[in-house]
């Protein structure tokens, strides 16, 4: 027979849902905000004279937010290296290989398919913002001529072009798998049970970076 003093704690932890588990850091959060809001502001602005300060301001903080991701990528701890997602990509061209030679529909893993195809769209951002500032660096420079805006207006809207498939990827994995896959992105957490992916938040450095990121850009305008 239960006991009158742990009653209470049993239906009190009845009541309470499990927080998940912590799969994402801080750090690694608050880059991709800044990333996303970067470049989204800066596309907005790109047409326009006055708001060309701003525009070009952003482009900075584009370069230096994706320093910042590469270091923390090697340097940083486990769950936020860029290791893991480079050895998964090395896996596509198995996974193709076992869409073509399946017979049946069931034959292939396309869950590993889901996962593939998002860390390809992460995989294709961080290569592809690299030609995108180096060509806005130029045109701000004024080094070449008319043709090279182009060069910076086609690679602003292919980048336009993989955050939409990127955000349709999750869109799809959410519903096939009735799991918002976007909520570790803002919360860090993950639902289920099971031990945290990540032992510590480092909240102090995703606070660093969010002031050093917005100092930057007060600085550029000023």
């Amino acid at each position: 027979m239960q006991s009158v003093s742990t009653l209470p704690r049993a239906v009190g932890s009845a009541q309470i849902p499990s927080a998940g588990r912590r799969v994402v850091d801080a750090p690694t959060r608050a880059f991709h905000w800044l990333f996303a809001a970067s470049f989204l502001v800066a596309f907005v602005t790109g047409d326009s004279e006055t708001w060309r300060p701003v525009h070009v301001a952003l482009g900075y903080l584009m370069a230096g937010l994706l320093g910042f991701r590469l270091l923390y990528g090697l340097a940083g701890p486990r769950p936020a290296r860029l290791a893991p997602m480079w050895r998964k990509l090395a896996g596509l061209p198995g996974w193709l290989r076992s869409v073509r030679h399946g017979r049946w529909f069931s034959d292939v893993d396309w869950r590993h398919g889901e996962n593939l195809l998002i860390a390809l769209m992460i995989a294709a951002m961080l290569v592809a913002v690299v030609p995108l500032v180096l060509s806005g660096f130029v045109v701000y420079q004024e080094w070449g001529g008319d043709w090279l805006e182009e060069v910076h207006e086609f690679f602003g809207n292919a980048f336009l072009a993989l955050i939409g498939a990127h955000v349709a990827a999750l869109v799809g994995s959410s519903v096939l798998r009735r799991r918002n896959r976007v909520v570790p992105m803002i919360t860090g957490r993950a639902s289920g049970s099971g031990p945290d992916l990540v032992r510590s938040n480092r909240t102090w450095l995703a606070v660093l970076l969010w002031i050093a990121s917005i100092g930057f850009v007060v600085w550029q305008l000023l």
